[in-house]
């Protein structure tokens, strides 16, 4: 019977491949992995033991998915080929002082070494020499190559084994880059500008290391919001971790303090910020009965609270999980940057030998000139600011969402809302508050209302729907004696049907009443004399009366309809309700389009024919019937998603509260967050093309180089932070 739905898993055909394929897994903690690059080193690195898509990759964790049939020693060996370290992921970390800091250390020995060494340099030869310039013919002291020589291996130490990797795998990679620019430039006899790029290039990557460092801790303050220690009622209050609570156990939560396990409240009142969990500015008032939320804020009271879920199964644990698991689904435009990368690295490396070749063979100027300008080349070709900038912009907006009670399910799905054309929502429990109450009982033949309602709360006992709960709520309200019902047949999008007290009656929708065969004249004038939702309950061979209900408009729900229109999107309403009630709900709050009276195969069609008209399609619903509808759109929406387990598990996007209006923040976020990808690549090309022209010029040096490459890599990482700011 009603309408909407949280559905089941999608398959869309969307333009984006999955990272993990299906299958077990095992999660291993990669050392050295910072960036894209890397991932493109170990997918190499691994080929012939397992196929890429079979690879999933998180790089603010460090973190690798392999299948759990591989030889773990086998992998490991193969990533520490790569100039990285495996190990099993939740492996306690006791590693040493040194493998900590060594990227600290040796990018301020670099840095050192080549501040002596210039100084030295400056000393002994002045600092127009010291700078390469004025040289008079004379060769650099002994001492001061011995200094820039230091700050070269120093600088170089972490990149020279993925160099190595990436000469022996024959995949040119921004290591490789930049260890034959650092060589060429020693070659030449620029001890200074090898030093000098060999520091900038560590300093660029300890710099790069803490903005993802930094990034990654941001994502975790977002979601780490569980206390570490609950006050559980065993013979007075024992503190223990929130794992090691049975369920069925009371702790106390006071005053201020964050709730550690979802659960219902047994004794006390209090106002809970649930905003944590679901993004809701305003408290909600909590009494016994009421559920609350791990990660939840308890206000003034105390609250007793009877543990329900399982410390790794709340809701906040299952947000945190799948917002891990979505940052390694990856958006469109990240897959195309990796693939622009694959070619573009080749192709710089290509450029910059035609640059050291051609022109001085055709005559037209020195070859230490042109090769010079060679090295130039391969130092702003390399690619780390492009690579780096998109995940991390993925990453802040999936987090960032996540903060405001929107669960997107990976990067892919982060995308989707700005391109979205077309909103189909269902109505009850989406535009409606979806607390329908029966108004009244009408009887067609010689049944008692009471015997009516008898029959009709025996069949929705057990069902969940809004409308079943309303027509139980209503039978026990009025005293009506309700007998078991056997046999219970349930028709999505129809009705329900099953045996009480020997007989067969069913309940369902004007439509399935006319579907059976059993309208009437006299029916379908008492059909149109009555407003809002009515149920029909019949035997086999009669309609005997009607149930009316009412489900008042969602508050805010005309506002976030109006927000949709300002965004550009065309809004309709599908509901398996009559289509009075449905014109009536959809003149109410300014839908463009309503289409009533549907199944749940209609439903899809309606999709199909919306996303034929205007592109793009999101459905939006919280029902059984929905399912097929959010299967099909372009973007499966899940609406107040909180404590329902299906919707967070299934849906691709889950609004965890109530609030509509939290739909259009999500297209507005997820089209700020492709405007922040785009700046920061054209930012990034911008900056290479301009050092291009400057190069080919004889203009730009091999350290101002890479000083605006490192500075390009912290625009656009921070560019993409402004996203975690909601």
């Amino acid at each position: 019977m009603g309408d909407a739905c949280c559905g089941p898993s999608h398959d869309h055909d969307h333009d984006h491949a999955p990272v993990l394929a299906a299958g077990p897994s095992v999660a291993l903690r990669i050392h050295g992995m910072d960036c894209v690059d890397e991932v493109a080193a170990l997918k190499h690195a691994l080929g012939g033991l397992v196929e890429p898509e079979a690879l999933g990759f998180d790089v603010l964790s460090g973190r690798m998915d392999v299948p759990d049939h591989l030889d773990l020693d086998l992998v490991a060996a193969r990533v520490a080929a790569t100039g990285m370290r495996a190990e099993p992921w939740g492996t306690p970390t006791q590693q040493t002082w040194w493998p900590i800091h060594r990227r600290t250390v040796l990018t301020w020995t670099s840095g050192g070494c080549l501040v002596g060494g210039f100084a030295t340099h400056a000393l002994l030869e002045g600092a127009r020499a010291a700078i390469g310039h004025d040289l008079g013919g004379h060769a650099t002291p002994g001492v001061v190559v011995a200094l820039y020589l230091v700050s070269v291996l120093a600088g170089v130490r972490l990149v020279l084994p993925k160099a190595w990797f990436a000469v022996r795998s024959a995949r040119p990679d921004m290591n490789l880059l930049m260890t034959v620019a650092v060589a060429g430039a020693m070659g030449l006899g620029e001890w200074f500008e090898a030093a000098t790029v060999s520091f900038l290039f560590a300093l660029s990557l300890l710099l790069e290391s803490w903005t993802v460092g930094r990034a990654k801790r941001a994502v975790e303050g977002l979601l780490s919001l569980a206390p570490p220690v609950v006050r559980v009622k065993r013979q007075g209050l024992i503190e223990v971790a929130p794992d090691r609570v049975v369920l069925g156990e009371v702790f106390v939560v006071r005053p201020g303090e964050r709730i550690a396990l979802d659960g219902r409240v047994s004794s006390g009142q209090s106002a809970v910020d649930q905003a944590p969990i679901t993004g809701e500015s305003v408290p909600v008032p909590k009494a016994e009965g009421d559920a609350v939320y791990a990660g939840t804020i308890n206000g003034r009271g105390v609250l007793e609270v009877e543990a329900t879920r399982a410390a790794d199964d709340t809701v906040l644990a299952r947000i945190v999980k799948l917002v891990a698991e979505a940052r390694k689904d990856r958006a469109r435009a990240e897959i195309w940057v990796e693939r622009f990368a694959r070619v573009y690295t080749p192709a710089v490396l290509a450029v910059a030998v035609a640059v050291m070749v051609l022109p001085p063979a055709i005559g037209l100027g020195a070859w230490s000139d042109w090769f010079y300008r060679g090295l130039v080349l391969l130092v702003i070709g390399c690619p780390c600011a492009l690579v780096i900038a998109t995940p991390v912009a993925v990453v802040a907006g999936l987090a960032s969402a996540a903060s405001q009670g929107v669960l997107v399910k990976g990067g892919s799905y982060l995308e989707l809302p700005a391109r979205l054309k077309a909103v189909a929502l269902d109505k009850t429990g989406t535009l409606t508050a979806g607390r329908p109450r029966v108004t009244g009982v009408r009887s067609l033949a010689c049944h008692p209302a009471r015997t009516l309602l008898a029959a009709a709360a025996a069949i929705e006992a057990h069902s969940e729907h809004p409308i079943a709960r309303a027509v139980t709520e209503h039978a026990l309200a009025e005293g009506v004696a309700v007998a078991p019902a056997a046999d219970i047949v349930a028709e999505p999008g129809r009705g329900a049907s099953g045996a009480v007290s020997g007989e067969r009656w069913w309940v369902g929708s004007p439509r399935w009443l006319e579907e059976r065969g059993l309208s009437s004249p006299a029916l379908d004038h008492a059909l149109a004399d009555v407003s809002g939702t009515v149920v029909v309950v019949g035997t086999e061979d009669h309609a005997c009366g009607l149930l009316l209900l009412e489900d008042a408009v969602r508050p805010g729900a005309s506002e976030a309809v109006r927000r949709l229109h300002d965004l550009g999107l065309h809004v309709a309403m599908l509901t398996g309700d009559n289509v009075a009630t449905a014109q009536a709900v959809g003149a109410a709050v300014g839908i463009d389009e309503v289409a009533a009276e549907l199944l749940p195969d209609d439903k899809l069609r309606a999709v199909e024919r919306l996303e034929a008209e205007h592109g793009a399609v999101a459905m939006i619903g919280d029902g059984v019937n929905d399912a097929p509808a959010l299967a099909r759109a372009s973007l499966g929406v899940a609406m107040g998603a909180i404590g329902t387990d299906v919707a967070i598990e299934t849906a691709d996007v889950a609004l965890m509260t109530d609030d509509l209006e939290r739909l259009a923040w999500l297209i507005v976020h997820a089209r700020r967050t492709l405007a922040i990808i785009r700046q920061n690549s054209v930012l990034a090309l911008a900056i290479k093309a301009i050092f291009v022209v400057l190069t080919l010029g004889g203009v730009a040096s091999l350290w101002g180089a890479i000083a605006a490459d490192m500075g390009a890599s912290l625009i656009v990482v921070f560019n993409a932070l402004r996203l975690l700011r909601a």
